[in-house]
C-alpha cells in the first residue's frame, strides 16, 4: 500500500472531480515513488486527488524514546494523518557547542519512527519556538549575548552573530534529518520558519533562505499566519497557517473567558485570532484579513482546545471544547485542522533551571509554567493517557473527514453565520461556547449528500438528517445520533426513524445511527468497525487494545510534616502572580510515599494523586520529578520514575486571597476552605494502562 493510500485513507469512491486551481511552488514535492505533494488554494493534493488532513503537535523530546512508536500509533487511531513538533533549540544546545541528540531528544530516531509508521512530519524549526519552553528555545548562552552585544546578537533579527548562531543551528538540524525528507522518501513534508513573529520580511526570507541552503527541500514551507506583519510579504513563498484557542493560560484577566475567547466558537470569515499570545501581542489585536493572504488554503496549525494551567491562571478543560472550535474553522471554510497540542509530554529535567516558561528570565517571560509537566489538557494527555471526551468527539470528526475529508475540500462555503454555515452538501453548527454555554452543541448534517459505498454501484441522495455522518465501513454508511434530536434520515424523499446501532436498509443501501455511547467504542482499521471500551491502533499488522484501569493497590502516603503556613504571593517581571520558588517547599506539607517497591516493576503503573491545594511537587531522592498547579484534576506520575528511591509528596496551601484566577468550582472549593485556606490530599489510586493484542468479544 502506497503511502499516501495508507495515510489519508483515501476510501471514497464517489470522490469529487478536483477543481483546476493555480498551484503553489515551493521546494522539491515528489518521492522517489513518485508520488507529489501539491499545495494549491484549496489545500493539499496528494497524488493528484485532493485531500483534508489533520495534524497534530507532538514534542518528542517532552516523550520518552520508548513511547514513541505506539504514541505515534495511537495519533493514528485519533485521526491524526500528519504530525507536526517543534525543535527547541535550548533542548540539544544548551551549553554554545556541545550538541544533545541522545535518548528522549534524538530527532533522527524519531523521524525514523515516524517513517516505519509512515507518518508525515512538519518540523517547526524556529530559531524561536515558543512552547512554553524555557526563552522560547534560546538558549542562556545565546540570551546572554543579547543582552551584553544587541548589535551583532539581538534575538530574531537579522544581526549577523544571531542569524551566523542560527546558521548553525538549522546546518545541525539538518544533519540529523538528511535523507528523511520526503524526496528522499521520508516522511518530512514541510518546514515552518519561525513563530510568532510581526517580520520584518526580509527576516522571514533570510531565514528560509539559510534553511534552503542547509538542505530543507521540502514540498511546502509554513508560518504562523499570526500576527499579522509589519510590512508586506512576498507572496507565495510561505503558507501562513493558523489557530484560536477556546482559553489562555497567558491573558492577563484573572476573569472567566474574558476577552474574545468566546469568538473561537463561531463561524466567521477572519483566520486571525484575537486571543493568541495577547500577553505578548496584546489584547486588540487586528483580525482583519489581507486580501492577499485569502488566496492561500485556509489551514491552521494551533487548534487549542486543551491548554496548560499558567501559576496565575488556573484553566481547567472540560474536553467539551474541542470539537466545537474545529467545527467552527471547518465551516468557515478550513481544510487542515491543526491541533497544538494533541499529545502532552514532560519536560526534560535540568538542575540548573526549569526547562519551561517562567517570568524570572531574560526572554519569553511572560507566564509562570510548571517545571515538569506539559499535559496541556490534549486529547492524549502526558503520559499519553486519553482525555476521554476530548479524544472521541475529535477522532469522530477526523473519520468523517477521512471518508468525506476528499469531497468537503472542494466544497465552497455558500452560507455563514455566527452558529450556522453550510458548504456544499454539509451544515455545520455550533452553539456550544466554553463555561457561557456548556449546555450547547456542535454538529455536522448532510444536505443532499450523493452517497454510494465501496462495494455497491448504487448511488442515491441523503435528502437531509438529523444525524452525523461517521464513516464508510463493512459496506454500511455510519452515523452517529445528536443529543437532543430524534434520529431521521430523508433518503430519496422517503423519511427513515431508525432505531439506534440497529442497520437498516434503503434505497439498495445499507445504513446505521450510532448511540453516542455505541460510537465512543466504534473504531474504523482496514475499512471494518471494530469495539472496544478502550483505545484502539495497529501495530503493523496487529490491533492493538490500551485500557487504563484504577488498580486496588494502597498506596502508603504517611504525614512527615505539616505545611509552615502561607506564604506571600509577589508579583513576577510582568506583574502577574509569581510561582513558588524551590526554598517555599521546604515549608510544605510533606508527605512520604512508601510501599513502592511492593508494585510489580514488570507493570506500566502510575500514581494518580488527587489533593487540594496551591501546587504539588513529588520529589524522588530529592529531584524533582513532577510537578502540579491545582486546577481541579488530579496529578499523575510515572512508577518507573519513583521505584526504588525515597519518595516524598509536597503540596503548599492556597489561600483565598491569592491573585489567580480559578474556575468557578475551584473557586467554590477554596471559599469553604476552614480559615481561607485550602490544602488536603484526598487519596492516591495507581492506575494501569494495558497494551495487548485485541480480541474481538
Amino acid at each position: 500500500m502506497n503511502l499516501h493510500h495508507l495515510l489519508f485513507t483515501l476510501l471514497v469512491s464517489c470522490a469529487a472531480s478536483a477543481v483546476a486551481q493555480e498551484t503553489f511552488r515551493f521546494g522539491t514535492n515528489v518521492n522517489p515513488q513518485g508520488e507529489k505533494i501539491e499545495v494549491d488554494s484549496r489545500g493539499f493534493i496528494i497524488g493528484g486527488k485532493h485531500v483534508l488532513p489533520v495534524m497534530g503537535e507532538i514534542h518528542y523530546a517532552r516523550v520518552p524514546e520508548q513511547d514513541w512508536r505506539r504514541e505515534i500509533q495511537k495519533m493514528r487511531a485519533g485521526g491524526i494523518t500528519i504530525l507536526s513538533t517543534y525543535v527547541f533549540w535550548i533542548h540539544h544546545e544548551e551549553e554554545e557547542g556541545r550538541w544533545d541528540w541522545d535518548g528522549n531528544k534524538n530527532l533522527r530516531k524519531f523521524i525514523e519512527v515516524c517513517q516505519e509508521e509512515q507518518m508525515p512530519v512538519v518540523l517547526r524549526i524556529g530559531p524561536f519556538c515558543h512552547g512554553e519552553v524555557y526563552q522560547g528555545g534560546f538558549p542562556v548562552w545565546l540570551a546572554d549575548k543579547a543582552q551584553k552585544d544587541p548589535q551583532q546578537y539581538k534575538l530574531r533579527t537579522t544581526a549577523l552573530g544571531f542569524m551566523a548562531a542560527t546558521r548553525n543551528l538549522y546546518n545541525n538540524i539538518f544533519a540529523q534529518v538528511n535523507g528523511l525528507l520526503w524526496k528522499d522518501g521520508g516522511p518530512i513534508v514541510g518546514v515552518q520558519i519561525e513563530n510568532e513573529c510581526r517580520g520584518p520580511w526580509s527576516y522571514y526570507m533570510a531565514l528560509k533562505d539559510m534553511a534552503t541552503e542547509a538542505g530543507f527541500d521540502t514540498p511546502f514551507y509554513t508560518r504562523t499566519g499570526w500576527p499579522k506583519l509589519n510590512g508586506d510579504e512576498e507572496f507565495g513563498k510561505m503558507l501562513p497557517l493558523y489557530g484560536d484557542y477556546a482559553d489562555g493560560f497567558w491573558d492577563r484577566d484573572l476573569k472567566d473567558m474574558p476577552g474574545a475567547y468566546k469568538d473561537a466558537f463561531i463561524m466567521k470569515d477572519t483566520r486571525l485570532s484575537a486571543v493568541i499570545a495577547t500577553e505578548a501581542l496584546g489584547t486588540h489585536q487586528d483580525t482583519k484579513m489581507n486580501t492577499q493572504d485569502l488566496s492561500y488554503p485556509y489551514l491552521t496549525c494551533e487548534l487549542g482546545g486543551g491548554m496548560m494551567p499558567s501559576y496565575h491562571r488556573r484553566i481547567n478543560m472540560s474536553g467539551k471544547e474541542v470539537k466545537p472550535l474545529a467545527i467552527c474553522k471547518l465551516g468557515s471554510g478550513s481544510n487542515l485542522p491543526g491541533y497544538y497540542m494533541y499529545h502532552g509530554g514532560t519536560n526534560p529535567y535540568n538542575p540548573k533551571h526549569t526547562m519551561a516558561e517562567t517570568q524570572a528570565t531574560q526572554v519569553t517571560n511572560y507566564n509562570d509554567m510548571p517545571h515538569m509537566t506539559y499535559d496541556f489538557q490534549a486529547p492524549l494527555g502526558e503520559m499519553g493517557q486519553p482525555n476521554w471526551t476530548a479524544w472521541h468527539e475529535s477522532r469522530w470528526l477526523h473519520q468523517f473527514l477521512a471518508d468525506w475529508g476528499e469531497e468537503l475540500s472542494q466544497m465552497d462555503v455558500d452560507t455563514l453565520s455566527e452558529h450556522y454555515a453550510r458548504r456544499g452538501s454539509f451544515e455545520f453548527f455550533n452553539d456550544y461556547v466554553r463555561i457561557l454555554n456548556e449546555g450547547g452543541n456542535a454538529y455536522i448534517t448532510p444536505r443532499n449528500l450523493k452517497l454510494s459505498t465501496l462495494n455497491s454501484q448504487l448511488s442515491t441522495i441523503l435528502d437531509w438528517a438529523t444525524v452525523e455522518p461517521f464513516c464508510k465501513a463493512d459496506g454500511i454508511i455510519y452515523f452517529i445520533a445528536i443529543d437532543g434530536k430524534k434520529p431521521q434520515l430523508s433518503i430519496n424523499g422517503k423519511v427513515f426513524t431508525p432505531k439506534l446501532n440497529k442497520p437498516f436498509k434503503a434505497a439498495g443501501m445499507t445504513f446505521c445511527v450510532l448511540s453516542k455511547e455505541k460510537a465512543m467504542t466504534a473504531y474504523k482499521i482496514d475499512g471494518k468497525l471494530y469495539y472496544s471500551d478502550g483505545i484502539l491502533f495497529k501495530d503493523g499488522t496487529r490491533i492493538m487494545e490500551e485500557t487504563w484501569n484504577i488498580l486496588p493497590t494502597k498506596v502508603n502516603d504517611a504525614l512527615a510534616k505539616e505545611h509552615g503556613g502561607l506564604r506571600e504571593v509577589k508579583m513576577g517581571s510582568q506583574k502577574v502572580a509569581a510561582q513558588p520558588t524551590d526554598e517555599d517547599f521546604d515549608k510544605a506539607a510533606t508527605w512520604i510515599i512508601s510501599n513502592l517497591n511492593e508494585l510489580n516493576e514488570n507493570l506500566d503503573l502510575y500514581l494518580q494523586i488527587s489533593y487540594r491545594g496551591d501546587v504539588a511537587r513529588i520529589y524522588a531522592d530529592g529531584q524533582l520529578i513532577e510537578d502540579n498547579f491545582w486546577n481541579g484534576k488530579p496529578m499523575l506520575v510515572r512508577l518507573s520514575d519513583l521505584v526504588g528511591k525515597r519518595v516524598e509528596l509536597k503540596i503548599l496551601p492556597l489561600g483565598k486571597d491569592y491573585p489567580i484566577y480559578l474556575q468557578q468550582e475551584e473557586k467554590a472549593e477554596l471559599e469553604k476552605a476552614p480559615n481561607g485556606i485550602l490544602l488536603s490530599l484526598d487519596n492516591i489510586q495507581v492506575i494501569e494502562r494495558q497494551t495487548n493484542e485485541y480480541a474481538a468479544p
